[in-house]
């Protein structure tokens, strides 16, 4: 299995248990690692893999949801399923809270939890693939000199080369020289997406 494919990492001190999901989420092609406590769990894991995290709730040493406090205070953000025998309210409420995408009570369908798996890895997919759109975003913007930022906070308002000329004290032909420059290392065709990549970036 390459890094980039996905994995699901599977964490429970029963080894029975551990065991029985192993299998089952090989039995469908998935790639899996299993864990038997919170700590091993997070002596190996390596965020640049996409995934989920199926996690039991009551372990030894580091319950689930002090792992998932962990997880979020180091800025990892796999989604994470809590499997759990112990599924009352506030478990759940708090599980949710600390970032939890599922909550699954034992005993449970194999096929609920192979199906909230598949929808995890496709949420953890999605969210890499906007991050990497982000960093690759904010990268081009690196390029861009002082003026032509300015410029391009009045182009993506919507105003005209003449509006913009009268705002920054340039010609015409200046601004349109930055425009053109913008657009290029910005890699658009057009103002709309411009507006769209500039969006992007503010709401990371």
């Amino acid at each position: 299995m390459t890094q980039s494919e996905p994995t699901v990492f599977v964490v429970d001190d029963d080894s029975a248990v551990l065991n029985g999901l192993r299998l089952l989420i090989k039995s469908v092609g998935m790639n899996v690692e299993t864990y038997l406590s919170a700590q091993e769990f997070l002596d190996s894991y390596d965020p640049a893999k996409p995934g989920c995290l199926v996690l039991d709730i009551r372990m030894p040493t580091m319950s689930g949801l002090e792992l998932q406090e962990m997880l979020q205070k180091k800025k990892m953000g796999i989604p994470v399923i809590i499997v759990t025998g112990y599924g009352d309210v506030p478990v759940a409420v708090q599980a949710m809270k600390n970032g939890a995408v599922d909550f699954i009570e034992k005993p449970f369908s194999d096929q609920v939890l192979l199906d909230r798996i598949q929808n995890s890895i496709a949420e953890d997919i999605q969210a890499r693939q906007k991050e990497a759109e982000r960093k690759e975003l904010e990268a081009r913007l690196v390029l861009l000199t002082p003026r032509e930022r300015q410029v391009m906070e009045l182009v993506t308002a919507g105003k005209l080369n003449k509006v913009i000329a009268s705002e920054l004290g340039l010609s015409q032909k200046t601004v349109e020289f930055h425009r053109n420059h913008i657009m290029e290392k910005m890699k658009v065709d057009s103002v709309a997406e411009l507006v769209r990549l500039v969006t992007i970036v503010s709401r990371g």
